[in-house]
C-alpha cells in the first residue's frame, strides 16, 4: 500500500507535468507551518532559475491543474511560490479505511527481503549484567524488530565474550579454592561431573576476587594466563570448566533479558570463532594481505582520502596471540558461510568506531565479506546520571541490570498503588509492564548516538514524553472501547467517516503517517523517531479525547465513526510499541 505521502507527490508530480515542468520538482513534504496546511510543495522555488520564471507564476500554474484532484481540500499558491495544500476530508477517511482493512495496517515488505545479521548485547560470561549493557539491548532488539517488520531475515547474534583471560582468571580461581575437583588432576580419566562446581552468585563472586588477587600477585597472573593458554588450546579439564561456566551464566543472562523483552536468535560467543581463525590468519599470509610489524602480523587499511591516520588492523600479536580484531573478523568469516548475510548491523559503544572501522575495510579489502555486504555501525552514546557522568549507584559503583530494573518497577508500583485502580497482585504485574515501557522508551526516544540522562522521575512520569505516558494513552483508548462493547457496540464492522471537526482530522492525520514513519525509521535505523511519532500521535488523541463527546455523542453513526477511529489508533499505537520492545497492560 503507498503511503500518503507517496500518493500527494504522485498527484503533484502530474499537475507540473501537465503545467509544463519538469516532474523532479513535485517534491511534497509536511507543512512546518500546520496552522496554514498541512502538506507544502516548494518545487516552484526551486524552478524558477530553471525555466527564469518567478515562482509565484510556475505555482500558479501547477495550482490550476490541481482543481479537480480527489485528494485536497484546498490548494493555495502563497507568495513567493509555495503550494500549500489540505486534505479533503474523504480522501483522509477512505485512505484511513483501506489502512484499517490492511492487516499490516498499510506497511509494505521489502520486494526484494535481505538477509540481515544484527550483532548486539555483547556481554561477558560470568559477569552480571550491568546498565553499561542496557542500551545494546534495548536499540539492538528494537532495530531487531523494525528490520524484520519489513520482510527481511534477520538474526540476533549475542555474540559472548567467552574466551578470554576472564575464563583463565575464573578456573584458577576455581583451582585454588577447590583443588580436589577432578578438572585439575591430570590423571583424571572418567567422566566429569555434569552439575556445575558453582552457583551464579559464587560465579560472580569468583570473577572480581580474581581479577583484584591477579593485579596484586604477579605468579597467580601467570596462573591465569596459562589456564587461559591450556582453555584455547583443548585441555580436558579446563574445558569442561568452561562449560560448566558457560552454562551457569548463559542460564541468568537469558534470564536477565528476558525480563528487558530482549530474545536473540544466535547464542554463539567469540569461542565460535576460534576455529575459523588459523585458516583465516593463514590465507591473509599467502595471498600477501598481511605484514609484519615489529613481531605483530597486521594488514594495512589506511585509504587515500584519510584525513587522519588509521592505525593497521592488528591480526596477531608478537607473542601469536589473537585479539578482538581477530575474533571479529573470523566472526565474519563463520557468518558468511553460514548466512551469506546482505549486511551485518552492529549495534556497539561509539567510543568503538575505529575498531570497527579497521575490521570493516579489512574484511572488504581481504574478501572475508563480499563487496555487496553492508558492515554498518551503529554506535550509541552513554547513558548518565543527573550529574551528567556515567550512571551509577548512589554508593559510586555500577549498577547491575537487575536492580535498576527493581527500582524503575518499585517506583511504578507506588504511583500504581497511589492511583487506587488495581488490585495489589495486578499492581505489581502491570508495575513490570510499565516500567519495563519507562526504560525502554526513555532511552529509545534519544537519538542513539548522542548521550542522555537517565532520569527515574521523569522517565517514570505519566505526563510528558515517557513510555508510561504512551501506555496510559493506549490504556484510556482501551478503555473506551470496552465501554462501548458494554453499551452494546460492535467493534468487528466499523467504517471511519470523513472528519467534521479539527481535533478529529488532527488525529487522522496522525494516524495515516504511520506507514511513511515505520519506512522512514528503518531506512535511517531510527528508533527515536518511531518514538516522537507515537508520542505526537498520542497528544493529539488525548486532545480529541477531552474536546470530544465520543461515548456521549447522540448521532450513532458518528458515534461508531470515532471508535472505528480509535480502534485504528489503538493497533498503530500497539504495532509501534512492539517495535519499540515492550507491551502496554489491560489497565493502569
Amino acid at each position: 500500500m503507498k503511503t500518503l505521502l507517496e500518493l500527494i507527490t504522485i498527484e503533484m508530480e502530474a499537475a507540473f507535468e501537465k503545467a509544463g515542468y519538469d516532474r523532479d520538482l513535485a517534491k511534497v513534504t509536511l507543512s512546518n507551518r500546520p496552522d496554514l496546511c498541512e502538506y507544502q510543495c516548494n518545487g516552484a522555488m526551486a524552478g524558477a532559475k530553471k525555466y527564469k520564471k518567478a515562482p509565484f507564476m510556475i505555482a500558479e500554474d501547477v495550482s490550476a491543474q490541481m482543481k479537480d484532484c480527489r485528494c485536497f481540500e484546498s490548494v493555495d499558491v502563497v507568495k513567493p511560490g509555495f503550494i500549500n495544500l489540505k486534505l479533503s476530508p474523504d480522501y483522509v477517511a477512505a485512505y484511513l479505511n483501506d489502512m484499517a482493512a490492511d492487516e499490516r495496517l498499510g506497511v509494505d515488505v521489502e520486494e526484494h527481503p535481505r538477509t540481515i545479521i544484527i550483532d548486539y548485547g555483547g556481554p561477558n560470561v560470568a559477569k552480571p549484567l550491568h546498565v553499561g549493557h542496557l542500551r545494546s539491548a534495548i536499540i539492538g532488539e528494537s532495530v531487531k524488530r523494525i528490520v524484520r517488520f519489513k520482510g527481511n531475515k534477520v538474526i540476533g547474534d549475542i555474540h559472548l565474550g567467552d574466551w578470554g583471560y576472564q575464563m583463565g582468571l575464573i578456573i584458577t580461581e576455581l583451582k585454588k579454592r577447590k583443588p580436589e575437583l577432578p578438572y585439575f588432576d591430570e590423571n583424571f580419566k572418567g567422566e566429569y561431573p555434569e552439575e556445575a562446581p558453582f552457583t551464579i552468585g559464587e560465579l560472580e563472586e569468583i570473577y572480581p576476587t580474581a581479577s583484584a588477587y591477579a593485579k596484586e600477585h604477579e605468579d597467580y597472573r601467570e596462573e591465569a594466563l596459562h589456564a587461559t593458554y591450556l582453555l584455547q588450546n583443548g585441555d580436558r579439564g579446563c574445558r569442561a570448566v568452561w562449560k560448566h561456566i558457560m552454562a551457569v551464566s548463559v542460564a541468568d543472562l537469558k534470564k536477565n533479558y528476558e525480563k528487558l523483552n530482549v530474545h536473540f536468535d544466535l547464542w554463539k560467543g567469540e569461542s565460535d570463532a576460534q576455529k575459523f581463525i588459523p585458516d583465516m590468519v593463514q590465507m591473509l599470509k599467502d595471498k600477501g594481505f598481511a605484514r609484519y610489524d615489529k613481531g605483530a602480523l597486521v594488514v594495512d587499511v589506511q585509504e587515500e582520502s584519510d584525513n587522519k591516520e588509521v592505525p593497521p588492523c592488528m591480526i596477531l600479536k608478537s607473542d601469536g596471540a589473537a585479539l578482538y580484531d581477530t575474533t571479529d573478523l573470523a566472526t565474519l568469516v563463520d557468518r558468511e558461510e553460514e548466512f551469506h548475510p546482505d549486511q551485518v548491523i552492529y549495534v556497539v559503544d561509539k567510543r568503538q568506531e575505529l575498531h570497527f572501522i579497521q575490521v570493516f575495510r579489512c574484511a572488504k579489502k581481504t574478501g572475508i565479506v563480499r563487496p555487496e555486504t553492508d558492515l554498518e555501525f551503529l554506535g550509541f552514546g552513554t547513558m548518565n546520571g543527573k550529574d551528567g557522568k556515567p550512571f551509577k549507584t548512589r554508593e559510586g559503583g555500577v549498577m547491575r541490570l537487575e536492580n535498576l530494573i527493581r527500582e524503575i518497577e518499585d517506583e511504578m508500583y507506588k504511583k500504581i498503588m497511589d492511583n487506587r485502580t488495581v488490585e495489589e497482585s495486578e499492581a505489581r504485574k502491570t508495575a513490570q509492564i510499565v516500567g519495563l515501557a519507562a526504560i525502554k522508551y526513555g532511552d529509545l526516544s534519544n537519538q542513539a548516538s548522542k548521550d542522555y540522562i537517565f532520569d527515574v522521575d521523569r522517565f517514570t512520569s505519566f505526563e510528558g514524553n515517557t513510555g508510561p505516558y504512551i501506555l496510559y494513552t493506549i490504556v484510556r483508548i482501551k478503555s473506551i472501547l470496552g465501554k462501548y462493547e458494554e453499551m452494546g457496540g460492535d467493534l468487528s464492522d466499523l467504517k471511519i467517516l470523513p472528519p467534521q471537526g479539527e481535533y478529529e482530522k488532527a488525529l487522522m492525520l496522525q494516524v495515516l503517517k504511520y506507514n511513511d514513519v515505520i519506512n522512514t525509521v528503518y531506512e535511517e535505523t531510527a528508533p527515536h523517531k518511531l518514538c516522537a511519532y507515537i508520542y505526537d500521535l498520542a497528544n493529539e488523541f488525548n486532545k480529541f479525547y477531552h474536546e470530544t463527546k465520543i461515548l456521549a455523542e447522540e448521532d450513532q453513526t458518528r458515534r461508531s465513526g470515532y471508535i472505528s477511529l480509535l480502534v485504528l489508533a489503538k493497533k498503530v499505537l500497539e504495532s509501534c510499541i512492539d517495535l519499540l520492545g515492550f507491551e502496554a497492560p489491560e489497565r493502569m
